[in-house]
Order: C-alpha cells, then sequence, then structure tokens
C-alpha cells in the first residue's frame, strides 16, 4: 500500500511507470518474468487495470467529512469550484454522476487525458482556469492531498493548500482514524504536514473545511499585494 500510495495524484499510466521503477518491485518482477518491467508492460498493466478503476470508483464516491458545507459557503460567495485529477475521462464519466448523486458536482472538472500531462505540470490548473473563466492565476487556489497536487499548484502560480488527515498520504477511512492512538495519529499528521511544506505549500490543514477561514486570509494577503510566488 506504501508503495503505491506515494504516487498517488498522478496520471494513472504514469502512476504504474513510478511503481515498477521502484527497486523493491523492479527486482520482484525480474524475479519472477526474467526480466524489470519496461515500457511495453507499463502498457499492459494500464490497459488492465483502467476497466478495474472505472469499476470500482463508482463505489467510492462518498464526500469526505466537510466537503459538501464547505462547498455551499464558497458558491454563496460566487466562487467557482474547479477539480483536477489523475483519472481518466472515462474514469470521471464513471465518478461525477456518483459524487453529483451525494451533493458533490463542480463547475469543471480537467482529466489527465485532456492536457498534453498530468501533475506535476500545470495544464490541468490552466484548463480549469479557462473553464471557469478565472484569472489571475495567483488569485485562484489549489486544495489537494498529495505532493503532486502541491506541486501542480505551485508550478501554476496559484496558493496551495495540502489536506492530510482526510487525504491519501493518511490513507486511513474515517473509522480508521477513529481508531488510531492520539499519539500515533498525532505523529503521523506530522510527517505529512512536514512532507506538504518541505514541498512548498502555503498551509497545511487537517480537512476540507479548515480551508474556509484560509481562502478568506488568501484574500486578505492578495489585496495587501502579496503573491503565492515569490
Amino acid at each position: 500500500m506504501a508503495q503505491a500510495r506515494q504516487f498517488m495524484g498522478l496520471e494513472k499510466k504514469e502512476h504504474i511507470r513510478r511503481m515498477c521503477a521502484l527497486p523493491a518491485v523492479a527486482a520482484d518482477w525480474a524475479a519472477r518474468y526474467g526480466q524489470a518491467p519496461g515500457e511495453e508492460e507499463v502498457g499492459a498493466l494500464y490497459a488492465a487495470t483502467e476497466p478495474l478503476m472505472v469499476a470500482t470508483v463508482v463505489r467510492h464516491a462518498t464526500p469526505v467529512p466537510g466537503l459538501l458545507e464547505t462547498v455551499a459557503g464558497w458558491r454563496a460567495r460566487g466562487i467557482r469550484i474547479g477539480s483536477t485529477t489523475g483519472y481518466t475521462r472515462p474514469m470521471v464519466e464513471a465518478l461525477a454522476p456518483a459524487a453529483a448523486a451525494q451533493g458533490y458536482a463542480p463547475d469543471a472538472v480537467v482529466c489527465s487525458s485532456d492536457v498534453p500531462a498530468g501533475r506535476p505540470y500545470p495544464w490541468m490548473c490552466y484548463r480549469n482556469a479557462i473553464l471557469l473563466e478565472a484569472y489571475p492565476l495567483e488569485a485562484l487556489v489549489k486544495i489537494g492531498d498529495t505532493l503532486s497536487d502541491i506541486e501542480e499548484g505551485l508550478n501554476a502560480g496559484m496558493w496551495t493548500i495540502g489536506v492530510i488527515r482526510t487525504g491519501n498520504d493518511l490513507g486511513l477511512a474515517e473509522e480508521e482514524v477513529a481508531a488510531l492512538p492520539p499519539a500515533e495519529l498525532t505523529a503521523r499528521l506530522a510527517a505529512i504536514e512536514k512532507r506538504f511544506r518541505e514541498a512548498g505549500a502555503h498551509y497545511v490543514v487537517a480537512d476540507v473545511a479548515a480551508c474556509r477561514p484560509i481562502v478568506e486570509a488568501i484574500g486578505a494577503r492578495l489585496s495587501r499585494g502579496e503573491r503565492p510566488l515569490a
């Protein structure tokens, strides 16, 4: 699980490519098949993985706690919501209706397969800005739960907020988080926060609901002439 999660947020074929390049994975593959996995194997793995993800993603569309209320609050202020994702368009076409049925439907969704390259490149952010007719980029905020999210936002010239408690790096269901000893949870979250801050995140929060006052603070910083990039 740890090997898989470290590349979450990337376009899925690139995700598989990075996993195959891990020394331990490459060694295990070579021990079984006689050689390390190459681009042909990456393509075959991706071809087998995409239909499985399309079939599976609809079972994991429940919004994280606080998301719907937070989005509603932003929309009441005229803030539009765009999404970038490592999923391909067929995956999103399966996921979007399931998420909408539970109350979440962003104003724009851009997939890694819609642009020349996915994260950490900024192209999905740029495409969202066009679809939302939102500019300048320094007035946009990128919120994500992976290191590639942070890199994507910074590369696009946006403010970045890293989410840790309900995010990929912790990688636990809500009931699993509740079952962790408090000291262990605190230690895990501190380690994730450290990685996000080292990656350049402007802010790090526990969950999406904690982003609302930060977006207000970013607005104040913009009014003072501050910008996300030096």
